[in-house]
């Protein structure tokens, strides 16, 4: 792979941005190896966790507009966002293992997307997220609309999308948009542990909580709790829960 790293250690499966020299500003080939290294993490059962994060100082500065202005009139936007980012993030948001998004400086565009489509984050003291689409008079994409409508309700979504500034580490755990902030330079090592944490926690009972919850966007409660009776047998039959309840 050229424009990311995949290292698998400890259970924990760590994709890593890897164009620091541009701030990993995310080009179609890394959208492209992003969505296979998810694939790979997916198909592979010795992993039980993920961790996105970026080579450098920086998770993401979001797409490499030189390349979008090169390569991609008005019309194949489209084809991009739908054919090409939609199933990344597909990836991410339906693997049915917990993934971490280890953010430091910025995630910036469609970058603090991807970093908002994972289920935790953890970022460092310099982090930010900053939805930036409409600072180069583009209306926020990415999932972003969706996504940031969800965790923080349409007001201070559509807020922090129509301003586009930047939103500091110390706010987004306020807000509930990072779930720990850790000091700059044990940022991989505080993420990392989280990570085993989580890997030696019931994988099958994660991901089916994980799965249920994004259906329960849609659902009525007895919907939701149909679902959930479902979707228990799996885990009653597996093997994590005669193992906890001996």
């Amino acid at each position: 792979m050229n424009t990311i790293l995949y290292e698998l250690n400890n259970a924990v499966a760590t994709i890593t941005l890897n164009r620091p020299d541009k701030l990993n500003a995310v080009t179609d080939e890394m959208v492209a190896e992003l969505t296979e290294a998810f694939a790979q993490a997916r198909a592979n059962e010795r992993v039980r966790a993920v961790i996105l994060t970026g080579a450098g100082r920086a998770f993401a500065a979001g797409a490499d507009m030189r390349e979008l202005a090169d390569n991609h009139t008005a019309e194949g936007i489209t084809e991009l966002i739908i054919g090409r980012y939609k199933p990344l993030f597909l990836a991410i948001t339906q693997l049915p293992k917990p993934v971490i998004a280890a953010i430091r400086g910025p995630a910036a565009g469609m970058a603090a997307a991807l970093a908002l489509a994972c289920d935790l984050r953890v970022m460092s003291e310099d982090a930010y997220l900053v939805l930036s689409f409409t600072n180069i008079g583009l209306m926020a994409a990415a999932g972003s609309t969706w996504l940031l409508t969800h965790l923080l309700g349409y007001s201070r979504a559509y807020e922090l999308a129509a301003e586009g500034e930047k939103i500091g580490a110390a706010q987004c755990l306020a807000w509930g948009l990072c779930n720990q902030i850790v000091p700059n330079d044990a940022l991989a090592e505080q993420a990392f542990n989280r990570a085993v944490k989580l890997a030696q926690r019931p994988t099958l009972a994660l991901g089916l909580t994980k799965l249920a919850m994004h259906q329960a966007y849609t659902h009525t409660f007895e919907q939701q709790f149909d679902l959930e009776g479902h979707w228990q047998q799996q885990t009653v039959a597996g093997h994590d829960h005669k193992e906890g309840v001996r």
